[in-house]
C-alpha cells in the first residue's frame, strides 16, 4: 500500500554514496543507495587548565536503504585538514593515516540484509590555545567495490561551556499493566565549564504515571501523557556524572508508550520558553535530587546538544479492540449524500504511534456501485493511484484513547440508483509501522459496510 501523505522520519546523515559505474550484478544492483551517517555538527571544549581539551567522538557509519544483495567491504576516507590548526585527531586501529590531516579506514561488506556497518569511531580534540571562534569541517567520502560517494561532513567548531547529557536506556518491553518500572539514565557535563543549576523534562505517556511528584518540578497533564519540568540545584562541574532516574507506574490502559527526558543549563528564558502558555502545577513530593555515581578530576550554553535528549520504548503486554461500525445512505440519482465510518476502540489499552506516527488505523474501501466518491480531505484520504483511484484509504490520527471513536464522512454522488449497493470497508491490518494484528485481539469485528438506498 502506498501512502502519499504518510510523512516518513528520515535519519540525520552528512553525504550520499551515489552508485556510478553500477554493473549489472546483484551485487550492485541499481536500486542500491548507500549514506554515510555521522554527527552533523560537534564543538569541541576549549583547553581547560593543563592545556588539554576534552575529547569528542565521531562514530561515523556506511549504511543502505535497500538491503538486497551484497555490498563488498570498502574503504572511507576521513579529510582532516580544514581543522587540523585547531584540533588533533586520535585515529582507531581501522585506518590508517595517510598524511598528518588525511586517513584511510577499512570498513566491513554489507551481506544482503544488512542495513549499516560501522566505518570509523575516532576522537578530536581542542589544541591548546584554540581560538573559540575557529570552525572547519572533516570530510568524508568512501568506496565499496565499484560504488563510490559523494562526500559527506560533520562542521567541528570550539566552544567553552557545560556540556550536558544523558545516558541511553535501554528500551523496555513486557511489561504488565499495574506494575511499576525505572528508567535509570547518568546526567553528566563533558564540557569544560560547570552547569551551576539544571533543567529536566520529562515526558511519560499516557499509559505511564511518575510515581511520585516532586516539589521542584511543575506538571501538566494533555491528551498524549504528562510532561514536567524540574530544577536542579545542584551544581554539575566538568567530568562529574550523577544517576537521574525515573520511577514509572505502567496502567491499565498501557500498550505502546514512551517516556522522553531532556537536560540543559538552567536558565530563566529557558524555564520561560519550556512553560509556554500551558498551566503547570507544582508537586508536593520530596525534590528531585542528582545523586553522585562518580567524579574527575556563569551560564555558558550548552557545547553541544545532541546529547541532551533520550527516548526510551516501553511496551506493555495489553490489547486493544478497534471495531468498525458503517452506514446506510439514501438519496436520488444526481443526490450526494455523506457515508460515515467509525473507528472505536473498545481498550483496554490506548493505542499511539508516537514515535512513527503512523496512524492507529487505516480503513480501505472502494465507493459502492451506481455512486462516486467525491472530494476527500487530502490529510486524511487518498485514492490508490495504481488502482485508477477507484480505492480510497482514509486515515485516523496517530493516537485513539480507550472508549474513544474516529469517524469519516465519506460524500458520495449517486450517479444511478442501484437498490441495496453496497461496500466492504475494512482496516488495513499489516502495516509495518504499526499492526493492527499484533494488538487487535478480535478482527472480525474490523470490516463493516456502507449500504445505498437499500
Amino acid at each position: 500500500m502506498k501512502n502519499p501523505h504518510r510523512l516518513l522520519g528520515a535519519a540525520l546523515v552528512c553525504g550520499a554514496l551515489a552508485a556510478t559505474g553500477v554493473g549489472a550484478g546483484p551485487a550492485y544492483a541499481v536500486e542500491h543507495q548507500l549514506w554515510i551517517g555521522a554527527p552533523y555538527e560537534t564543538v569541541l571544549p576549549g583547553a581547560d587548565g593543563d592545556g588539554e581539551g576534552r575529547a569528542r567522538g565521531l562514530d561515523v557509519r556506511v549504511s543502505r536503504d535497500v538491503a538486497v544483495g551484497r555490498v563488498p567491504a570498502g574503504r572511507l576516507t576521513v579529510d582532516m585538514s580544514e581543522v587540523a590548526s585547531f584540533a588533533r585527531v586520535s585515529w582507531p586501529a581501522n585506518c590508517r593515516p595517510q598524511s598528518e590531516v588525511r586517513a584511510v579506514c577499512d570498513f566491513p561488506e554489507m551481506p544482503a540484509g544488512t542495513e549499516s556497518v560501522p566505518a570509523a569511531a575516532f576522537e578530536l580534540r581542542a589544541l591548546p590555545g584554540a581560538d573559540v571562534s575557529a570552525s572547519g569541517y572533516v570530510r568524508y567520502s568512501a568506496v565499496a567495490g565499484r560504488l563510490t560517494s559523494h562526500p559527506g561532513e560533520t562542521r567541528v567548531s570550539v566552544g567553552n561551556g557545560p556540556d550536558l547529557g544523558l545516558s541511553q536506556a535501554e528500551d523496555q518491553r513486557g511489561l504488565e499493566p499495574g506494575s511499576r518500572t525505572t528508567v535509570p539514565a547518568t546526567l553528566s557535563n563533558s564540557g569544560n565549564r560547570t552547569a551551576e543549576r539544571t533543567l529536566v523534562t520529562l515526558y511519560a505517556s499516557y499509559g505511564l504515571r511518575f510515581t511520585e511528584r516532586h516539589t521542584n518540578c511543575e506538571y501538566r497533564e494533555h491528551a498524549t501523557g504528562t510532561s514536567a519540568l524540574c530544577v536542579l540545584d545542584e551544581p554539575v562541574a566538568p567530568g562529574q556524572r550523577y544517576a537521574l532516574d525515573t520511577g514509572l507506574d505502567v496502567g491499565r490502559k498501557a500498550l505502546y508508550e514512551r517516556f522522553d527526558h531532556s537536560v540543559q543549563p538552567y536558565s530563566d528564558e529557558a524555564l520561560r520558553e519550556a512553560r509556554g502558555d500551558w498551566t503547570w502545577t507544582r508537586g508536593a513530593g520530596a525534590e528531585l535530587d542528582l545523586r553522585p555515581v562518580a567524579a574527575a578530576a556563569v551560564t555558558d550554553p550548552d557545547l553541544d546538544p545532541q546529547d541532551n535528549d533520550r527516548t526510551v520504548v516501553l511496551g506493555a503486554t495489553n490489547t486493544a479492540d478497534l471495531k468498525l461500525t458503517g452506514s446506510r445512505v439514501s438519496g436520488a440519482a444526481g443526490d450526494t449524500v455523506t457515508a460515515r465510518v467509525t473507528v472505536l476502540n473498545r481498550g483496554p489499552a490506548w493505542v499511539a504511534s508516537l514515535g512513527a506516527g503512523a496512524a492507529v488505523a487505516t480503513v480501505r474501501f472502494r465507493a459502492p456501485e451506481g455512486t462516486t466518491v467525491l472530494d476527500l480531505p487530502e490529510e486524511e484520504c487518498w485514492r490508490q493511484p495504481e488502482d485508477t483511484g477507484t480505492t480510497v484509504f482514509c486515515k485516523t490520527p496517530i493516537y485513539l484513547h480507550d472508549a474513544a471513536s474516529y469517524s469519516f464522512g465519506i460524500p458520495l454522488r449517486i450517479d444511478r440508483v442501484v437498490r441495496g449497493a453496497r461496500t466492504t470497508v475494512e482496516t488495513v491490518d499489516d502495516d509495518p509501522e504499526l499492526s493492527i494484528r499484533e494488538f487487535d485481539p478480535n478482527l472480525r469485528n474490523n470490516r463493516t459496510e456502507i449500504v445505498v438506498n437499500r
